[in-house]
């Protein structure tokens, strides 16, 4: 505890359980708040402290938005002492409820279950599964929602058969009690499907006194099983499976008040048979939360970040980036590595066959003409050309091309001979519906090598 109060100021007691405190803290550097939950356990060993599955998993999980974060692990080797430090929250979603008489509005639910969901398949698609999901261990702030204690996890791969006496027995699934520790990740939804009907009911779903009790009390309102799902279940613990058959008296008799999709997805998630019951992921899928799943992908379109001009240059050297968001044209500065790269791509596109030099020459003239420029001087003994580079007059964007490329760039092209590229002028001025014509000039266009007489 030494170690622990040279770094933060205890303000207060947040919780107790089986087997921890939680305490309200206070950073002493810089005045932030966290909550300190202390061990009631010893350690002997920093190694013992690392082999934890609750600080493995929380590690493992780290940086999602529905997972309680770890800040800090402080363990005193002196007293055993073992103290982890995270984020802190403002109550857990029993307290929420607690001694409430009016439901939670629908859409306040629903951004709660959706972020359960949210975590738990988070938690499932990285191998570990909660073992104790329940209101007290689900922890809110606004509208936040943060999964937490994971001292009861396993991972998805280790060997069958588990503990035996896991979780909360309200929110424990049938396999887990009526199994000698055979049971999967899917439990895990099933306390979730109790879970939800608690927010919305602001009532337990299946309170047993007992495990025979836990049993009875979801054969009342499920029903009870077929036998071929009994039968799945005969690594019994010697509890009696003959069951009196019974019709459950369903979901929506305790739910008036909740919609279709609601009462739909409860049902799917505390299905009797794990191998039929939703994954976490179907569940984000369902119906009831298209909203919020709708509202995702807007984000995300919006978050999406936009593709760099050098991604387009790699794709294609064609210009297709407004001119809005180019900088200005500064020919005067030195050419940087970047836009050697960019000359050094067009240079080595695939050499394409040369035209006659009578046209080409007749094909440069006019454009040169169209421009308002001095009619070129052409060597005809020149037969090597650089590649053609496509350019699209729709597209064609001024400033690219003087702020790109300054005035002569050195480059090497397939023979090894120094050439220069020429700028492109920067007055000339893009055609929405270029014609034959200028299609024409545009499909022949081609940069000729330089090293005789300038073109």
């Amino acid at each position: 505890m030494n170690i622990l109060l040279q770094k933060y100021r205890i303000l207060g007691k947040k919780g107790e359980g089986t087997f921890s405190e939680v305490l309200k803290c206070q950073n002493i550097k810089d005045g932030s708040y966290w909550a300190c939950k202390k061990m009631k356990q010893t350690y002997d060993s920093l190694e013992q402290v690392n082999n934890l599955r609750e600080i493995q998993a929380m590690r493992r999980l780290a940086n999602h938005g529905n997972i309680l974060e770890l800040e800090e692990v402080i363990f005193d080797k002196k007293s055993g002492t073992l103290v982890l430090i995270c984020e802190l929250m403002d109550m857990n979603i029993y307290e929420l409820i607690r001694g409430k008489r009016h439901y939670l509005p629908e859409r306040k639910v629903k951004n709660y279950m959706y972020q359960l969901c949210k975590s738990v398949e988070h938690m499932h698609r990285n191998g570990i599964f909660h073992r104790d999901v329940k209101p007290e261990n689900i922890l809110i702030r606004e509208d936040l929602l943060k999964l937490a204690d994971f001292g009861s996890c396993r991972s998805i791969y280790s060997k069958q058969p588990y503990t035996e006496y896991i979780s909360t027995r309200w929110y424990r699934a049938p396999e887990c009690l009526l199994t000698d520790g055979y049971y999967t990740y899917k439990m895990d939804m099933w306390s979730v499907g109790c879970v939800f009907f608690e927010i919305i009911s602001l009532h337990p779903l299946f309170p047993g006194s007992n495990e025979v009790d836990q049993i009875a009390k979801i054969h009342d309102i499920m029903g009870t099983p077929e036998p071929n799902i009994l039968n799945k279940l005969k690594k019994s613990r010697g509890m009696n499976f003959n069951f009196p058959p019974k019709k459950g008296s369903g979901i929506e008799r305790l739910l008036p008040h909740a919609s279709t999709d609601a009462i739909d997805l409860i049902y799917k998630l505390c299905t009797y048979d794990p191998d039929d019951r939703m994954t976490a992921k179907q569940a984000l899928r369902h119906p009831y939360f298209k909203e919020l799943r709708d509202n995702d992908k807007r984000q995300a379109l919006l978050t999406k970040p936009k593709i760099t001009l050098e991604k387009k240059e790699e794709s294609s050297p064609t210009p297709t980036k407004t001119e809005e968001e180019l900088p200005s044209p500064k020919l005067e500065k030195p050419v940087d590595k970047k836009k050697e790269a960019e000359v050094h791509i067009i240079a080595s596109l695939p050499k394409p066959q040369s035209l006659p030099a009578h046209q080409l020459f007749k094909d440069k003239r006019k454009r040169r003409r169209r421009l308002g420029e001095n009619p070129p001087t052409y060597n005809s003994t020149s037969s090597s050309f650089f590649p053609k580079v496509p350019i699209h007059a729709s597209t064609i964007n001024p400033s690219y091309h003087s702020s790109s490329f300054p005035t002569t760039f050195s480059t090497h092209n397939a023979t090894g001979q120094l050439s220069l590229l020429p700028s492109i002028n920067s007055t000339y001025k893009t055609h929405k519906n270029p014609t034959t014509k200028t299609k024409n000039m545009f499909g022949h266009y081609q940069l000729p090598q330089l090293g005789r007489r300038e073109f």
